[in-house]
């Protein structure tokens, strides 16, 4: 009898399995509007038989919203690939009449100065409902036709009540790209007699995966940077609407059962209120009850935390919303065994279509607390702001006016108030001019967010994070910031996303030109000229030339003996000086009173970057995504990006420059020797952490590992094997913020200007100072750790290492980091090391790198 029941358990999953299921095993066994087309006649199959692509959903919502008086389709992005983001308003008819004044009414609720005017009592709530933000974790994107096929043609007075007293910003597809590319890969993949075996090439995604878009970027990382227009147009809407509830479906191992939030009680963000976590367990409530029904195992309160804001699921914490992350075992295509039985697809969409109308039955059930609380979170903030002794944040750069836009954007698509500084101030020690510089009071709605983008915090109740554990914006940026308890200070309110920054006309000159590299964009202005054709020149001393003091690091392109007229090079210079924004100087003459003149061999000749990226499998995606996305969305240069198999295929020396990202390199150790007589020829290598790592083993770089601790060291007093794991994971450097010292006459740090730059470290790979004296520019300072969580076993270990080590095998350099210059785009601060390192490796004086000898 057991085998029997055995089988027929084995039979039913198989059933499911091979799509078997029909629409009341994901939805209610309801009355529907028999117009509104399901998802399966609309498709031609049941969700769950095959992986939804991104056009499948669109056409399908597009057509929802055609069909239904519940729903307003409205696009607020599109992707790099061109797809279109949209979202759906999904409310009652009679609401969809009035909407523009139940979304005034609603916004106003997080204004202290208009709330108190509003009842609660007659509002509906706002929820924002999002899918699968990680393209290889598609249950969410699939459960969303079915979510919205059910508000759009479910009929009875329970879904009428629940749109009266409701408004939906559903979002489908938060990545459309990833998705694509995984939909793609799983249904191609796809066996008709269907394989749980893990080992087949359906659930072994080629690399980058579907996880990230188009560049290769976790964008679930980015709800804080908003360096990206998935991000964008996703964060202008939240504001647009300032939902109560967001949630965001996600997957995790097929191992797992089902979580939903609230996550780990000690890894809260300390700015988060209380009482959002209060209401965090009541709407999990829903969730368990809801799962409970249909006999889904589930989990809360333990693995996930709500620390880093730049996530889909903390962002809202500090927004007055409150964020829910939803991790479902994930099928990775159409069916896996698990330790928990066989797992289909269609299963894990189940839980997914399931705890979406939780979600929406919470909202309704909790509607006046939620409201009342968001109203209270404004209120609260501006309270705790007014007894803040910090009173403004003043932040500015006198030398590179892009930067500092590129943090005021960030700052004002979160909706802050940003103003110029009305006059010249000194705080801290630090100058701040006030056409340069900007204010960012406290007292304003916005309070706990500013807090955490100004904020250091070194000091924990748990040492473990499931991101980054420090993200203080001005450090990314690397400029200078200070606090004061003055309010007076503030000018002229910035209205755009950014200050208007045009540098003047450059005259025509029939000597030469000098470019400014202290400015972000100069790498991008120096690279087209070098593409058009023109010669150039890097000095490598700083100079005075006509009244003007010019630092090393200027480039100097002669108005002479180039392939192009006087007129024509003109007509050039200007023109990449007011596309990119840079100033690029014209000067009569090349006598310099101090410093070398514009002759002398102290001008170091460049050459056009040609940069061979290395990607594939053992490279990180995402470090080769930030290089890519760099390269070319901010500089406007061309990439080859070759993966590290077909290395022993390609003939390198069409190449300047090869990047290796960190990563994982065994795999091409044959091809190392190769490397080295490119190297020898004179090419530039860039490596990174465990690239670094790999290039000083094969000869490559001349490094040697610091090991930051010793088994020696450790405390060998007996510990409980529950605290195993805690332990473990409390060593790792999962993401904070250092201090290094640069030497700023090394053509790594051109355009610096401060010793100390503030750099973004994960990992424990750590390097010796190089034995030539010139080949470390730069190490990390005593007591480096500015913020960010740092296991004590780390004190006065990584202290005097090296961050930069430039060593030198025949007429080439490879320039060595241990830290990531790139991090997540929006890590401006250290971009010019890794630009530097493109444009000047070449010019580094053989006589100060570090050799095998």
């Amino acid at each position: 009898m057991q085998r029997i029941l055995t089988l027929l358990l084995v039979l039913s999953w198989l059933g499911l399995s091979a799509q078997s299921v029909d629409l009341t095993y994901y939805l209610p066994d309801i009355d529907y509007d028999p117009e509104i087309p399901t998802p399966e006649s609309f498709l031609g199959y049941q969700i769950g038989s095959w992986h939804i692509s991104h056009d499948q959903q669109l056409m399908y919502m597009r057509h929802l919203a055609e069909l239904s008086p519940r729903m307003s389709l409205r696009q607020h992005a599109r992707t790099y690939e061109g797809r279109p983001l949209v979202h759906i308003i999904v409310t009652s008819e009679a609401n969809q009449a009035r909407l523009d004044e139940i979304q005034a009414e609603h916004v106003a609720l997080s204004d202290p100065e208009q709330s108190g005017r509003l009842d609660t009592e007659d509002m509906p709530t706002v929820i924002y409902q999002g899918f699968s933000i990680h393209g290889n974790e598609p249950s969410g994107a699939n459960a969303a036709p079915l979510v919205a096929y059910y508000l759009a043609a479910a009929r009875g007075a329970e879904i009428e009540a629940l749109l009266d007293d409701l408004v939906i910003i559903f979002d489908p597809s938060f990545n459309p790209d990833g998705l694509t590319r995984f939909s793609t890969w799983a249904n191609m993949h796809k066996n008709e007699n269907l394989t749980s075996d893990s080992n087949d090439r359906e659930y072994d995604e080629a690399w980058p995966g579907g996880r990230t878009n188009h560049y290769w970027f976790d964008i679930n990382r980015d709800w804080l940077p908003v360096q990206h227009p998935e991000s964008r147009g996703r964060i202008q809407t939240f504001h647009d609407w300032k939902p109560n509830i967001l949630t965001d479906h996600h997957e995790m191992g097929s191992n797992s059962t089902f979580f939903f939030m609230p996550g780990e009680p000690t890894r809260v963000h300390p700015l988060t209120p209380k009482m959002n976590q209060e209401l965090t367990g009541k709407i999990a409530d829903y969730h368990a009850e809801a799962l409970d029904e249909i006999g889904s195992l589930y989990y809360s309160g333990e693995g996930y935390d709500d620390f880093y804001y730049g996530k889909g699921s903390t962002y809202p914490d500090a927004n007055g919303c409150i964020g829910i992350l939803f991790e479902q075992a994930s099928s990775r295509g159409h069916l896996q065994e698990t330790d928990n039985g066989l797992l289909s697809f269609p299963y894990t969409i189940r839980n997914q279509v399931t705890t979406a109308l939780s979600t929406q039955r919470a909202a309704v059930g909790l509607r006046q607390d939620l409201l009342n609380f968001q109203r209270d979170f404004y209120r609260q903030s501006m309270d705790d702001a007014r007894g803040d002794r910090v009173k403004s944040y003043v932040f500015g750069d006198a030398n590179d006016a892009s930067r500092t836009q590129h943090l005021l954007e960030i700052l004002r698509r979160h909706r802050i108030d940003v103003y110029k500084l009305d006059g010249d101030l000194s705080l801290d020690g630090k100058p701040f001019a006030a056409e340069s510089s900007y204010v960012v009071p406290v007292e304003q709605t916005q309070y706990r967010l500013i807090k955490a983008m100004f904020e250091t915090r070194t000091s924990f109740e748990d040492s473990l994070f499931y991101d980054v554990s420090a993200w203080t914006l001005p450090m990314a940026f690397n400029i200078p910031y200070a606090e004061t308890g003055r309010r007076d200070i503030q000018g002229e309110q910035v209205t755009g996303l950014m200050d208007a920054n045009e540098p003047a006309v450059p005259q025509q000159s029939n000597y030469a030109y000098l470019v400014d590299w202290d400015d972000y964009y100069a790498p991008k202005a120096v690279y087209r000229l070098l593409k058009a054709g023109l010669r150039a020149k890097v000095a490598s001393r700083p100079l005075e030339l006509e009244g003007e003091r010019y630092p090393e690091g200027t480039v100097m392109v002669p108005a002479r003996n180039q392939d192009m007229s006087g007129d024509e090079i003109y007509e050039l210079i200007r023109s990449v000086s007011q596309s990119t924004g840079v100033e690029i100087t014209a000067v009569a003459t090349g006598y310099s009173p101090v410093g070398p003149d514009l002759g002398s061999n102290d001008f170091e000749p460049l050459e056009l970057p040609k940069v061979l990226l290395a990607v594939g499998e053992g490279v990180s995606s995402y470090d080769a995504g930030e290089v890519w996305h760099l390269f070319d969305q901010r500089y406007g240069m061309v990439t080859s990006k070759v993966d590290i198999s077909s290395l022993s295929r390609v003939d390198i020396w069409q190449y300047n420059v090869i990047v290796l990202p960190n990563g994982s390199y065994s795999r091409i150790n044959s091809v190392a020797s190769t490397i080295k007589r490119w190297l020898q020829d004179g090419g530039t290598l860039i490596t990174m952490d465990r690239s670094a790592q790999w290039a000083a083993q094969n000869d490559l770089a001349s490094l040697k590992v610091r090991k930051p601790t010793d088994e020696k060291d450790d405390d060998k007093t007996r510990r409980p094997y529950a605290k195993a794991n805690r332990d473990r994971g409390g060593k790792v450097i999962g993401g904070a913020i250092f201090a290094i010292e640069a030497d700023l006459t090394h053509p790594v740090f051109y355009g610096y200007h401060q010793e100390e730059i503030p750099v973004f470290k994960r990992g424990t790979i750590f390097f010796e100072p190089s034995n030539n004296v010139y080949a470390t520019p730069a190490i990390y300072r005593d007591k480096p750790l500015l913020s960010g969580y740092l296991n004590k076993i780390y004190e006065g270990k990584i202290d005097g290492s090296a961050a930069v080590v430039v060593s030198g095998v025949g007429r080439g350099r490879t320039i060595s980091m241990t830290f990531n210059p790139n991090f997540r785009a929006f890590w401006y601060g250290t971009n010019r090391i890794f630009l530097n390192s493109v444009f000047f490796g070449s010019t580094i004086s053989g006589g100060t790198v570090e050799t095998e000898d």
